[in-house]
């Protein structure tokens, strides 16, 4: 049965008896209530309690106490000591062992739907591959299933289609959108010699290739096997409640047996009072409000999260972020855009760029359109127009050669001016292309996929945070340091593959806990290696699976917002924990009777109406966690 329907079940089955419990201080008895209660409490063990007796005998076994000891101990506690009452007509309080069942259910049920947001990442990324493959056989083309590949076949892919397997291109020339595995912004130009990687988009030409890596070989099997070892490579975190129940559940067991001998043997009490003294102790010991302490809490803190755009996908989450000393950012799509835009012209700004977008609007390179974008009012007829691959391209625009591209492509030669800033933007990390008419080049431009606006302002609310921000990314070292500089990051790991990412996360992880933030399939490894995996929204399904938050509005300022408001829960379940046990070491000296000379008592009803108003006060304690304000909150 699952815990959701145990929670049901023992709901339902302890209304009666809570309804009970409350007419008691009032002095109504129902007809029959002790047998009722009786039938009921023992169905509510019977179907709902049971999993926590076994647990608590399973670790009794290894010298181990746990939350569900408390819970078995309580429990039975009051259940068989109410069938001792029942046999000799004293008060009972069946309703005790019930009511203790149904409130920890209830924060299994909150946890259960935590996990149950548990990610397919690994399902999703194994549905990247190309189904079928163009295999030349004797010359001929075949289409064949990707299985049937084997190292060796030449493999013939056409603009738009996936790239079956890794190999080495043999023939053809193009260009290939390698983002999804390298993070690589710009397609890169493939011609014979050099490698091309499964699941990535051919884009403008045909290629053969020489297949290379086949099946579990290939770089997109090695990342789901990254990512399928990360998930199942990171033990539970044993909960804090559970760590306190190690020590607290044998002091309750001790205080419990001592408070029966000091009554029974020293004070030389009746036998049913002195039980009554003792079984008060472990009934107001009982985990009522411990448990609902961190599922109440976390509802309320991930619901507030979800309202902000920022979606918690595992309360474990929340203690690491709690512990965290770096976060790691992969750069395209993340700190940046992801698409090129024309950042500097050199020369007559409308004139390039309406000659530059002319030629380009017939190609569908990024950099072309980024061009075509930035154009201001109409564009001049192009003829002749021609693609020259990795070059640019050329055309005639009013009877003109025109052309746009590498300046080798033209007739004319760069200025000494022009070399000049052409110098001073590629160290800038910028893409440079000339433009060119007739027999002069007529100005420059400049492209680069540019910092968010909210990329600055993120860093620095990070390290006011007292984190420290480390970019990791497949780009070449100067683009990566030139957006680090912009943004306000001091270590960059450039250059780096997939799975490079994943061992550049364990690095950091030398020096303690790692946040990783990233977008697309080539950071799944990443994301799910470091200890708190921070996707974006605006990123592939993958990497949203693959991430313990998400950040749904896609703004970076939401990942120092993301990592304040969960270490505030965590806070939250930390001092809810300390009020659970508060209420327990305040009740366990007068349900043990030292203070009965007073008239101080604590009966076991009494002792289950103060569970009830602990585990009160713990979720009002949660509620309040809607108030509590945030520096980061825009």
């Amino acid at each position: 049965m699952t815990v959701t329907k145990r929670f049901w079940w023992s709901l339902g089955l302890s209304v009666p008896l809570l309804v009970n419990m409350l007419l008691m201080p009032l002095g109504v008895h129902l007809p029959g209530e002790a047998w009722g209660q009786l039938v009921l409490t023992t169905l509510v063990m019977a179907l709902s309690a049971r999993p926590f007796l076994h647990t608590a005998w399973a670790a009794f076994k290894h010298h181990h106490a746990n939350m569900d000891t408390l819970v078995a101990i309580g429990t039975l506690t009051a259940y068989l000591y109410s069938l001792y009452a029942l046999a000799t007509h004293r008060p009972v309080f069946f309703e005790s062992a019930a009511l203790v069942v149904t409130f920890v259910l209830l924060g299994q049920v909150f946890e259960e739907r935590m996990r149950n947001r548990a990610s397919d990442a690994v399902s999703k990324l194994g549905q990247l591959q190309a189904k079928t493959a163009t295999v030349l056989r004797n010359g001929q083309p075949v289409a064949v299933a990707l299985a049937q590949v084997r190292v060796g076949d030449l493999i013939q892919v056409k603009p738009g289609e996936k790239i079956a397997v890794d190999g080495t291109v043999v023939a053809g020339t193009s260009t290939v959108n390698e983002a999804m595995v390298t993070g690589e912004s710009l397609p890169v130009t493939k011609q014979a010699g050099d490698t091309v990687i499964g699941a990535t988009v051919n884009q403008t030409g045909t290629l053969t290739f020489r297949a290379e890596k086949v099946g579990d070989d290939t770089l997109l099997a090695q990342i789901v096997a990254l990512v399928k070892k990360a998930q199942t490579s990171h033990a539970p975190i044993q909960k804090l409640t559970d760590q306190v129940a190690d020590i607290f559940v044998p002091v309750v067991l001790i205080v419990a047996i001592l408070t029966f001998l000091i009554w029974y043997v020293g004070l030389a009490a009746p036998f049913a009072t002195a039980l009554i003294y003792a079984v008060a102790v472990v009934v107001i010991a009982c985990p009522c409000a411990l448990g609902l302490a961190t599922p109440t809490a976390l509802m309320v803190g991930t619901g507030r999260s979800a309202k902000l755009g920022i979606l918690i996908k595992d309360g474990e989450v929340l203690e690491q972020v709690n512990r965290l000393k770096t976060v790691a950012f992969d750069k395209t799509g993340t700190l940046t855009n992801g698409q090129p835009i024309v950042t500097d012209v050199v020369g007559d700004w409308q004139a390039v760029l309406r000659l530059a977008a002319a030629l380009e609007q017939a190609s569908e390179h990024p950099l072309a359109q980024a061009i075509v974008a930035a154009a201001p009012g109409a564009l001049p007829p192009v003829t002749d127009f021609t693609a020259v691959q990795g070059q640019g391209v050329t055309g005639q625009i009013a009877g003109q050669a025109s052309w746009v591209g590498q300046p080798a492509l033209g007739p004319a030669t760069l200025a000494a001016e022009q070399q000049m800033a052409w110098q001073r933007l590629e160290k800038e990390a910028k893409t440079v292309v000339a433009v060119g008419q007739g027999s002069q080049v007529v100005g420059l431009i400049a492209l680069q996929d540019t910092p968010k606006k909210t990329t600055a302002p993120a860093i620095a609310a990070l390290k006011a945070q007292g984190l420290t921000p480390v970019m990791i990314t497949g780009d070449n070292q100067a683009v990566a340091e030139a957006i680090a500089q912009q943004v306000g990051i001091d270590q960059v790991v450039a250059q780096v593959l997939p799975a490079e990412k994943a061992t550049v996360v364990q690095r950091l992880q030398a020096h303690g806990p790692v946040a990783f933030v990233g977008d697309g399939i080539n950071d799944a490894p990443a994301l799910t290696t470091a200890d708190v995996g921070i996707a974006m929204g605006s990123g592939t399904d993958i990497a949203i699976d693959a991430g313990g938050i998400v950040l749904v509005k896609n703004d970076l300022r939401d990942v120092p917002l993301a990592i304040e408001l969960s270490q505030k829960t965590f806070r939250r379940i930390k001092l809810n924990l300390f009020w659970a046990f508060i209420y327990n070491v305040l009740g366990l000296p007068i349900a043990a009777g030292l203070f009965a000379g007073v008239g101080l008592t604590l009966s076991p009803e009494l002792a289950g109406l103060a569970m009830a108003f602990s585990s009160l006060s713990v979720v009002t304690s949660s509620v309040l966690l809607n108030r509590v304000p945030l520096v980061n909150e825009r």
